[in-house]
């Protein structure tokens, strides 16, 4: 009788506990659970005849339609199932929206975006959009607002937590997100001001060393991908591999698409709120992109008067266009900005007293075009690079082959003609001295086709030639990982479609063993022991260039080149040593230690040896003074987050890939920073489809309780694959659009 009051509190406790459990899991299967994307049944929709969608075992979608603008509906509406929120964010963080559900911590990117007039270039494209991509895009937004609107009480989490629903889809939102990845490709304007800056405290021979567009060392053609021809493989047919790096996101930014209708049959990756596939093979040929970098930006001083847009060109005074943006955000009143557009372009930077706009291509009236859907019909050399020359950017590397056993490699993209100039640097706009004229035609940018070595292959670097007739300038990498595939691919014959993992995942860095020599002959030559010194340089002998997670020699030669980086940096610019990053920096590097050029430092060896002193005292710092536990993956380590569910309290956290310490480095071929990495991997097999392999970085959907949110993680991480099905595709549900 006694404990009677106690149990009777346990019981409660109990019963509040259930409660509590209860509520809590109601409360994710409404707003977590119930959102989870159809992958069976059948769904009244409005299409001409019915749609098969197969979903195989990794969540991507065949879809099987009669007709291109069914398959194009439903490719919206499956996409939308699993990505809405990740293409609501894109539109609004392309077009200056973004503060608008976020609140302000968000407003200065919208500023910048409204800046840029990305929402009104958009829709100033719409006007002149050929028919054919107009078409396309507007069947993938019905397929979007389809979904929109069936499931407007049962949307993803993030519109729950964030408190508001989608407006309907546009072809205009859907050339928003393409502007978003020209964008964040061709984005060069920074780079222009950090050289101006150094060339106003710095030599200005030394500070044009440190932005060379070459090396002397490049290879030609050039981007992340490669390709061989059948005289290198088992087949007898050609082998083509893609991996694009591009930032890590949750979800990813690929979603792996199948579309079969008359006149199309295509797989790969899409990019979500866009219509057909940017990177895959059809039943002839496939194909892979990555960055030109050339630069299709520049930034004009002006002689401008804010009070009135009144400005300066050529001796005559002329009136910039006043447009007027209102930033909507969260929970605060909106701001208002004035853009002023001149003959250049808006009023973007001001920067120590000086105005300047910018010129950029994505803002030429009526360049703005979506190809994609062409390019995934196309079914030979001839057509493929017809379509090409309509492709408006950004600037992209096409690497080709085909099931005849031809292999091709094509820049494409609409790129400024410079005369007397490159662009590098702010440039005098009143002058009208450095005006654009016109843009390089398509059947002078770098080509090639079946070279007699029978390989395709560059990382990124410089694929226009020294003797080339227009001017070059651009956001070109070292050429270190190009030089590293090739070798690869040259080192044997007989390759197999899975062998070109073995190739995407290596981490050799010809920069770090080189850099690793250069301080073990410097410190040799000084013909002395250091107890301090000597464990160090021990560790650089026996390393083999290998930038692996669990070694500790990467990290000090990484600590390394950032400290010769900082010197070269700071003896030629004093002051602005810190912000010289640009990928280029590892040939100046290398290019500088091998060449030993007067004027920059009187002791080279010195040099070097106080950049290893320097970084085995801070390794020593971050872990510890005994250099056999070092790792290199414990210094680059990566957590991905969830951009808005990581922000729930105490469970949030459960959502995002944490603390994940990994291998590789900027110039090794899998190309890993704290920032980027490969974002998919794709490997097709030209004689046989069904052996082409294909992986994200993460998984399929955006949705927190899918099954295939991050379910590709580990593979990827471990450069595994999956098969790209195509003949034969294993269904492991069906969904069904019925009229």
């Amino acid at each position: 009788m006694t404990h009677s009051p106690v149990r009777r509190i346990v019981t409660i406790l109990n019963i509040v506990i259930a409660i509590a459990v209860v509520g809590a899991l109601g409360v994710v299967y409404w707003y977590a659970w119930r959102p989870l994307p159809q992958r069976s049944g059948a769904i009244d929709a409005p299409v001409a005849a019915p749609v098969q969608v197969a979903f195989d075992a990794r969540g991507v979608p065949h879809i099987h339609a009669a007709s291109i603008d069914d398959a194009l509906f439903a490719q919206g509406y499956v996409t939308a199932q699993d990505r809405l929120w990740q293409m609501e964010g894109l539109r609004r963080y392309s077009a200056g929206d973004l503060a608008e559900v976020v609140g302000p911590s968000a407003l200065e990117a919208d500023e910048e975006a409204r800046r840029l007039r990305v929402r009104r270039i958009a829709e100033d494209a719409y006007v002149t959009l050929p028919a054919g991509d107009r078409a396309a895009a507007a069947a993938y937004a019905r397929g979007v607002n389809y979904f929109i609107a069936t499931h407007l009480g049962n949307l993803p989490v993030e519109f729950t937590l964030l408190g508001f629903q989608p407006r309907p889809w546009s072809v205009v939102d859907t050339l928003i997100i393409g502007l978003y990845m020209f964008r964040d490709l061709s984005t060069t304007w920074k780079t222009d001001l950090l050289k101006h800056a150094m060339l106003g405290t710095g030599n200005a021979q030394k500070v044009d060393f440190l932005f060379p567009t070459r090396t002397g060392l490049d290879l030609q053609p050039g981007s992340n991908a490669w390709a061989v021809s059948g005289s290198l493989t088992a087949s007898g047919k050609p082998l083509l591999s893609n991996d694009m790096h591009l930032e890590y996101s949750l979800p990813g930014i690929w979603y792996m698409t199948r579309l079969e209708a008359p006149g199309l049959d295509v797989s790969g990756v899409a990019l979500p709120g866009t219509p057909g596939i940017m990177v895959g093979h059809n039943r002839r040929i496939a194909w892979g992109i990555t960055n030109l970098g050339f630069d299709v930006q520049d930034l004009y001083v002006e002689q401008f008067d804010e009070r009135t847009g009144r400005y300066l060109y050529k001796g005559q005074v002329e009136k910039a266009r006043e447009e007027r943006e209102i930033v909507r955000v969260k929970g605060r009143n909106p701001v208002e900005m004035t853009i002023w557009v001149t003959r250049h372009g808006p009023i973007f930077v001001q920067n120590g007293g000086s105005v300047m706009s910018l010129r950029w291509v994505a803002a030429e009236p009526g360049l703005v075009q979506y190809p994609m859907l062409d390019i995934d019909r196309a079914q030979n050399w001839q057509e493929f690079t017809a379509v090409l020359a309509r492709f408006p950017g950004p600037g992209s590397n096409f690497v080709y082959a085909d099931v005849d056993g031809n292999i091709g490699y094509h820049a494409a993209g609409v790129l400024p003609q410079r005369h007397g100039f490159t662009g590098d640097v702010p440039l005098d706009g009143p002058s009208g001295k450095f005006e654009w004229d016109g843009f390089i035609p398509f059947d002078q940018l770098p080509s090639v086709f079946n070279p007699p070595s029978g390989i395709i292959a560059s990382s990124n670097q410089n694929p226009f030639p020294a003797d080339y007739a227009y001017s070059v300038n651009g956001s070109f990498a070292s050429p270190h990982r190009a030089r590293q595939v090739r070798e690869l691919l040259s080192a044997h014959k007989a390759w197999r479609v899975e062998d070109m993992l073995t190739v995407q995942k290596d981490v050799y860095s010809e920069l770090d063993k080189f850099l690793a020599g250069q301080v073990i002959a410097a410190y040799d030559k000084r013909n002395a022991q250091d107890p301090d010194l000597d464990p160090a340089i021990a560790l650089l002998r026996k390393w083999n260039g290998e930038m692996e997670k669990d070694q500790p020699a990467p990290l000090l030669t990484e600590l390394i080149f950032h400290y010769v980086r900082t010197a070269v940096a700071e003896n030629s610019s004093p002051g602005n040593a810190s912000a010289y990053e640009p990928q280029i920096s590892a040939a100046v590097v290398e290019m500088l230690l091998r060449q030993r050029p007067e004027g920059w430092f009187r002791d080279y060896d010195a040099m070097l040896l106080r950049a290893f002193v320097d970084a085995l005292e801070e390794g020593r710092r971050m872990q510890g003074r005994d250099l056999k536990r070092w790792r290199w993956g414990n210094y680059l380590n990566v957590t991905v987050e969830n951009p808005v569910v990581h922000r729930i309290p105490y469970i949030g956290k459960y959502f995002d890939i944490v603390a994940t310490p990994m291998s590789g480095s900027q110039t090794t071929v899998k190309q890993t920073t704290a920032k980027i990495a490969p974002s998919m991997r794709m490997d097709a097999d030209l004689g046989d489809w069904d052996k082409s392999l294909l992986n994200v970085q993460t998984g399929q959907s955006g949705q927190i309780l899918s099954s295939h949110y991050r379910d590709e993680w580990l593979d990827w991480y471990y450069a595994r694959s999956y098969p790209m099905e195509f003949g034969k595709v294993e269904a492991k549900s069906k969904l069904e659009f019925r009229p």
